[in-house]
């Protein structure tokens, strides 16, 4: 593998190593799990991307593939940001801003920067994106899209204008829409991306009853390609962009992108209830959605409990332990007036259900930022032997069925004896648990894919999607599989063949994996030393 290393240095403006300490470096990312690459290639420019990729490719075509696993700032949880051959680091030169474009609220930049930095900079410019994650890692551009983040009202893929995605082949594509006109432009063209075009649009006719039961189901889901029922308007024209938006790599590498924003609310009224128990708590949400917060949260209070066997103190929940749910409230809007009419109303609703709050009129918006942000606190915080595994994160449930589908979970947690506090993000319906397992547990270690496996289940069974904040990466990826409708399974094994005829594009991650394998690449402890932000 030094050769090879040697080799791509010779042709690369970046850096390519083998080198022992860097490989174990990059065997790990924000999950559970631990795959050591052959080599890590760290790109200056898309063009050093497109020579790994044909390179890859042209090993492929003799009957010698090398896996080739793109990768941001590596904090992603479902395993998508390890492999076993060429690991291609965007996150330490790719991380520019070409350009923004006040005028049209575009912004133009490298796929290796950071979310926190494209805020900063955006919001100079009295500006900022319409959502974004929230995470306790770092989290770049690239791997937001690639995974298919979550914020705070929605999902971020909505806010791609297009893409600049190298391909299996090295061969690059822009996503963006194309008019039927232009569409018959290419599907006549001699290359990968014109052979791209034509058996889309041929899978798309093949399979035109599943495609249209995918484009009419309006849940937030990113397992497999379900994306493929949104890229065809009925003027015939079409736009790959859904396609990459959660394919954590799989189809291509994204290069670069084209984001629109919206203007920046600096101004902001929070609020913090105290509900008894988490059904009240989410009744109230229920209410409270009406009045169209920026940010309304549901969580548990055991998990401010567990903060505070750390020597935490939040002031604005008192110096006992914590019982309930706790709600999370905020309002953005631009005027002052109307903020503080929603907090009037805010108040109302909770006077008349007994519950306690407080907002930021008569207290230091900091303790808010420190209620809102107690998960993030408990990574950092935790014991060696304390620590919440991410593995059952962003699963989606419609308000319809949240309280028979969260029944069903207590009922989980009870017979699998793990405790399933979590946090409901009340306008989206993300859900998040937070369980506190062992590594070095045998016990622990066979208990985690039965939990995937039947939380994944109660979600389906309850109208719910399994991976709507995130893709499958690998951890999920053999319960999001088991559970699939085998139409659909086979319908984006297709969809993958089209880009990824050889099979090189992060293998194992959204494919049905063997729960042996899974098994065997198991971490024998859990932290995030490495990737919090």
């Amino acid at each position: 593998m030094n050769k090879i290393a040697t080799y791509l240095n010779e042709h690369i403006l970046g850096e390519a190593t083998g080198s022992k300490e860097m490989r174990r470096r990059f065997s790990r990312d924000g999950s559970i799990l631990t795959v050591t690459p052959e080599l890590i290639v760290f790109p200056r420019s898309t063009s050093d991307i497109r020579k790994v990729t044909r390179f890859t490719w042209q090993l492929a075509e003799k009957g010698h593939p090398l896996a080739v696993t793109a990768r941001g700032a590596g904090g992603d949880t479902t395993g998508a940001a390890i492999g076993k051959g060429v690991v291609v680091d965007t996150s330490a030169h790719m991380n520019a801003i070409f350009n923004i474009v006040n005028r049209d609220k575009l912004i133009h930049v490298q796929p290796g920067i950071l979310v926190e930095t494209v805020l900063e900079t955006l919001r100079w410019q009295g500006l900022t994106l319409r959502d974004y994650p929230n995470d306790t890692c770092h989290t770049t551009i690239g791997g937001m899209i690639a995974n298919g983040s979550f914020g705070e009202t929605g999902a971020v893929g909505d806010a791609i204008e297009k893409l600049e995605v190298v391909l299996a082949n090295g061969d690059i594509l822009e996503t963006g829409r194309v008019s039927k006109h232009d569409v018959n432009k290419k599907l006549g063209l001699q290359t990968f991306e014109g052979e791209i075009y034509r058996k889309i649009s041929g899978l798309l006719e093949d399979h035109a009853d599943i495609v249209d039961q995918l484009n009419q189901d309006e849940r937030p889901d990113n397992f497999g390609y379900k994306a493929i029922g949104w890229i065809k308007q009925k003027d015939g024209s079409l736009d790959l962009t859904p396609l990459f938006i959660g394919s954590q790599g799989t189809l291509g590498i994204i290069s670069e992108a084209v984001l629109r924003t919206e203007f920046y609310a600096e101004d902001s009224t929070a609020a913090v209830i105290v509900a008894d128990s988490g059904e009240h708590a989410r009744d109230l949400a229920d209410q409270i959605k009406r009045l169209e917060p920026t940010v309304l949260t549901i969580t548990d209070a055991e998990l401010y409990n567990r903060a505070k066997s750390y020597g935490k103190k939040f002031t604005l929940l008192g110096d006992g332990d914590a019982k309930g749910s706790v709600l999370y409230v905020e309002f953005k809007d631009f005027s002052d007036r109307i903020r503080k009419k929603k907090i009037k109303k805010l108040h109302k609703l909770s006077d008349k259900l007994g519950f306690s709050i407080v907002d930021t009129n008569s207290h230091d918006y900091d303790d808010f930022s420190q209620i809102r942000h107690v998960t993030s606190s408990l990574t950092r915080l935790a014991e060696d032997t304390k620590v919440t595994l991410p593995i059952i994160d962003g699963a989606y449930i419609a308000d319809d069925r949240r309280e028979e589908c969260l029944s069903q979970i207590a009922a989980l947690g009870e017979k699998l004896n793990i405790e399933l506090p979590m946090v409901i993000n009340a306008n989206t319906g993300i859900v998040t648990c937070y369980p506190i397992m062992h590594l070095h547990s045998v016990s622990d270690k066979q208990k985690i894919f039965r939990l995937l496996n039947e939380y994944a289940a109660v979600v389906k069974q309850c109208g719910g999607t399994f991976v709507a904040d995130g893709a499958e990466g690998r951890l999920k990826s053999h319960a999001a599989w088991s559970t699939a409708e085998p139409a659909y399974a086979e319908l984006f094994t297709k969809v993958r063949e089209i880009f990824d005829p050889f099979n090189t594009m992060n293998p194992g991650v959204k494919q049905k994996d063997d729960v042996r394998t899974l098994v065997s690449q198991l971490r024998s402890s859990y932290d995030t030393t490495d990737f919090v932000a």
